[in-house]
Formats: structure tokens, sequence, C-alpha cells
């Protein structure tokens, strides 16, 4: 591993409002970023009452406006709800702004239910167009003739770096075939991380932006200083995957000590199945577990992500796993 970052979702908790979700992403970047974090993601998703991360493009103006340093992306943009051009603009006119520091990862996924995908894009189409618009997008952010009859502008000439997101081995065999940078999103849907990750690097052709395959993952992350709190504190994410398995979404649920009251034996198994790619505990319980997941995975880059509801403990948990990862971080690869 040899870069560490973070993904935040934004977390609406309960007893809190959308506001409160934003100023404390901005209150995180901070802290990551004087934690050594490299990168700093927010995702696209709608409708989600418990996720303030919608208007991804403009929670990244933010986090660039209160942060120095730190890479600043999305992770990802769910570019089936977007014309290409419109993305290329709007992250052109961030790398503009904040020259350096700005990602893309793109996502195939809606990112929410199919009556918001369908508000969401107006029309729906039958067609998997989606390696054509990451191509297309590219372009745009690309070095475009002046005389191209359409250009992004901001966007044109900034080489934002694309990056493809997925779940399963579809994103896997577009990455390598695109020679693009891949995460897997193994935070909540691990089991097909071994085989993505080893169809991406055995298919991989070198492209203008990558030379060689680079592999991200992400892990939960709940750290505290001892084993029983970080356990209260992992309850939300938990409780949180449980309404998602339910279908009883809501806003992040408050801690509890006693899950088996509130989640049936079965919706237990498959939201701890969610989340087995993470890390629980103390400082060095959790330096055991996330050794374990990169030598396994031997990822170029881990990403850490936690849905804890109280928004201290969530920064403190981050910053031990900061600590942490910066002892199991490796050399930069020179190719």
């Amino acid at each position: 591993m040899e870069k560490f970052s973070l993904l935040d979702l934004s977390p609406i908790p309960e007893g809190k409002n959308a506001a409160d979700a934003l100023s404390n992403s901005g209150d995180l970047a901070i802290a990551a970023e004087k934690a050594g974090y490299f990168r700093f993601w927010v995702a696209e998703h709608h409708n989600m009452s418990g996720i303030a991360s919608s208007a991804t493009a403009v929670l990244i103006g933010y986090l660039a406006s209160v942060t120095q340093t730190m890479r600043i992306g999305a992770g990802g943009i769910m570019l089936p709800n977007h014309a290409p051009l419109m993305v290329a603009e709007q992250f052109g006119t961030l790398a503009s702004i904040y020259q350096g520091r700005i990602d893309l990862g793109l996502g195939r996924a809606p990112g929410t239910d199919m009556a918001t995908a369908r508000a969401l894009r107006r029309h729906m189409s039958q067609n998997d167009s989606f390696p054509h618009d990451v191509q297309e997008l590219i372009d745009y952010l690309g070095d475009m003739p002046e005389r191209a009859p359409v250009r992004a502008i901001p966007g044109m000439g900034t080489h934002v770096p694309v990056w493809l997101l997925g779940s399963s081995l579809y994103g896997a065999q577009l990455a390598a075939y695109m020679g693009l940078p891949y995460v897997f999103a193994s935070h909540f849907a691990p089991d097909m991380l071994e085989e993505a990750l080893y169809v991406y690097r055995e298919n991989f052709r070198p492209s203008g932006a990558l030379s060689r395959p680079y592999a991200m993952i992400a892990a939960g992350v709940f750290a505290a200083e001892t084993d029983a709190e970080a356990e209260r504190l992992r309850s939300s994410q938990l409780l949180s995957f449980a309404n998602i398995i339910t279908n009883n979404r809501g806003k992040l649920p408050y801690p509890t000590d006693d899950l088996a009251a509130k989640i049936t034996p079965q919706v237990m198994a498959r939201a701890r199945h969610m989340s087995s790619c993470s890390a629980t505990g103390s400082p060095s319980a959790i330096k055991t577990q996330l050794g374990a997941i990169i030598d396994k995975y031997r990822p170029d880059e881990l990403m850490v992500t936690g849905m804890i509801h109280d928004h201290s403990a969530r920064v403190r948990s981050f910053e031990i796993a900061a600590g942490v990862l910066s002892e199991l971080q490796e050399p930069v690869h020179v190719s």
C-alpha cells in the first residue's frame, strides 16, 4: 500500500440535519489533511435521508476551499445520471480553481432508487452507453482541437484524473481495457473483490493515463481507545445496513449496546457480511485487521470509510486509522 485515503458519505445522523452533515464533512476534511490522508472523496447519492452528498461537485468545491494540499474528489459521480459534457465542465471548473487537487471517480450505478433515477435522467435508455460516455468525458478533459464542434470550457486541457469504480467484474474489465485506475467498493460489497482485482491486473492495457495497473480498495474503519467502544461506534453502521436490507432507510441511527434487540439474526448476518471488509477496535486491533486486508489484496491504495453517529468520535476514529496506516504504508513505487 503506497497511499491511504478517506471516503466520506457526509452522513446525516439521527437528531441532526443536512446542514450539520455538510459542516461535519468540512471539519472532517480539515482533520484528515492534518492526519496525513492523501485524498478525500465524497460520493453521489440521491433521495437518501441519511446522506447529504447529492450535489457532489458543489460539495467538492467546499471541501477543497477548506483544505490546502489534500486531493479532493468524487468516489464517485454516477455518470448515467449526467451528460458527460456537464460533468467535464463541473470538474474542469474545480480543476481550474484548485489546480492539481481534483479527482473524478465514475460509477455506472444510479446511486438511488429507480423512481429517483427517472427523475434525474428524465429519459431512461435501455442501451448501456457507459463506456462511450466515459471516453467522451475523458476527451472533453483532454487536449481537444480549438475547432472541435463541442468543447468543455472550463475543462478542456485540465486532464482531471479519471477513475472507474465498481463492485463487480464489469468495472474491472472496463478499467483494464481503458488503462484507467480502478476502485473496488469493498466497504459494502466485498464478494467479488479478489476476482475483480485479478481481472483488472491481468488484463490491464497501458494508456496515456497510466502505465501500470493501479488498484484502490475501500474498507470500513471503526477505531477507538478500546475494542468495546469501537464496537459500539460500529453499531450505527450495522443498523444502517440492516435498514437498507429491510427497505427501511433513514438517517444514520444512534449507536446501541444491544444490536440483537434491534436486528434479527438473519438480517444481522447479511449486514455483517456487507461490512466484512473492515477493521474495528483499538489501535492495535485496527493495525492487525488492516494489515491482514493489505497483505491479502495488495492494493496500491487503501481508502477507509465509516459511518459513525457522533462526529467527534468519527474524527477520532479516522485519526487513529491514519496513525496505523502510516505505519503500514510502503514506499511509493517508481516506474
